[in-house]
């Protein structure tokens, strides 16, 4: 972190303990009471996502020689984007969240097409962020509908027609290049309701010109142009070091099972470091996320996250597969461990909820005050198609 950064932070912190912002606080779980709280906690009974429908997102960027800039925008705005699709619901229900990775146009991808799918539609965040932040540009041919392609028919896409499937493709160079048509992807793709949104790194008549805003119109999405070297702006509120040290108690109460259980954890907190290299805000960003039971979860390796989904799976849990403070203990202790974890979670993620109600409110005012709103970025152009495809599909806010 740099000093300057400390020193923010800092002169934050004392501007909050010195009362002017006396209800923004983030609760203290480690003081309480442990005999008590094994005593009484229980597996709380949460909403859980509708099994319904879901609410699928595939990136397809650009990872030539000139798309840093783009990368470092979808670095930058991948939180923000989760949190605008964990606000909707349909019918009431919070859908389930899954976000998929793909790089094109790059000559270091051992295909034809120069196109990899970089990670699946997964809820798995932790790896989306990871394989995000080690893409590397070089100099290729792009081509979009090879991609658009492998995307609509390689994914798990979801069979359910309530739910919503979207594609979203950022480059700068002519839509129509290589031997696969556009057209005919885009049109198989929208036959099965998956949607493609064109953003085109550069001016909006050049992305006309170059079929970028055809390729919307066929796949019943959206057009936009962006700055692909513009930075993010960010507005820091009040409330950002609360809610980041939060995060700090979040991550404690994630206990890792499973032969890869402590590496999983690990890569929690590096992608949390990642964050943080971008802004305290994307920090903050991350950290609301990850208070959303529908897109953060980690039951394939969290006890705590396998416990809700599978009532069962402690009683079966081989000794092996514990962290050390475990071994060795009961089934019946393993569960209050865990019951334990799951009560301080939600009391942490009900803190995150209201904390970042707040800061929006904050953001949302301070826009107001500049009277104008921030030119399209990345994530700015996908935030506002999600909300206009949601509401063309029955979802709610």
């Amino acid at each position: 972190m740099t000093t300057l950064k400390i020193l923010a932070m800092t002169a934050a912190t004392a501007f909050l303990s010195s009362g002017s912002f006396s209800d923004i606080r983030c609760s203290n779980s480690t003081t309480t009471d442990r005999a008590t709280l094994v005593q009484n906690a229980s597996i709380p009974k949460i909403p859980t996502p509708s099994k319904d429908n879901k609410i699928q997102v595939a990136l397809l960027l650009d990872t030539s020689n000139s798309m840093d800039g783009l990368i470092d925008q979808a670095k930058s705005r991948l939180w923000n984007i989760v949190n605008t699709l964990t606000t909707l619901k349909y019918n009431g229900q919070a859908p389930q969240i899954e976000i998929a990775l793909y790089e094109y146009g790059n000559d270091g991808i051992h295909d034809e097409n120069y196109i990899r799918q970089v990670a699946p539609l997964t809820q798995d965040l932790d790896l989306v962020s990871e394989k995000l932040f080690a893409l590397r540009t070089n100099g290729g041919s792009e081509y979009c509908g090879a991609v658009i392609r492998d995307a609509s028919m390689n994914l798990n896409w979801d069979g359910n027609e309530k739910s919503m499937k979207l594609i979203y493709i950022a480059g700068n160079e002519p839509f129509d290049q290589g031997r696969v048509n556009y057209k005919e992807v885009i049109s198989k793709a929208k036959s099965k309701n998956i949607y493609t949104n064109t953003i085109f790194c550069g001016s909006k008549e050049e992305g006309i010109q170059t079929f970028w805003q055809n390729g919307s119109v066929l796949g019943g999405g959206k057009y936009f142009n962006i700055d692909s070297d513009r930075k993010v702006i960010y507005i820091e509120t009040p409330y950002d070091v609360r809610i980041s040290e939060c995060n700090t108690k979040l991550n404690d109460t994630y206990i890792y099972y499973g032969s890869h259980g402590s590496e999983y954890k690990l890569k929690q907190a590096a992608q949390d470091k990642n964050a943080e290299v971008q802004s305290v805000s994307n920090y903050v960003e991350r950290t609301v996320a990850k208070s959303k039971k529908n897109a953060y979860k980690n039951d394939h390796w969290d006890l705590v996250d396998k416990a809700e989904k599978d009532a069962g799976f402690i009683a079966t849990v081989k000794d092996d597969a514990l962290p050390a403070e475990l071994k060795g203990k009961s089934k019946e202790e393993i569960k209050k461990a865990v019951a334990v974890k799951s009560t301080e979670r939600g009391k942490i993620q009900k803190e995150i909820e209201e904390l970042s109600g707040k800061r929006q409110k904050y953001i949302d005012a301070e826009m107001k005050k500049r009277g104008s709103t921030d030119a399209d970025d990345l994530g700015k152009a996908i935030e506002r198609s999600i909300l206009d495809q949601a509401k063309k599909n029955g979802y709610t806010q």
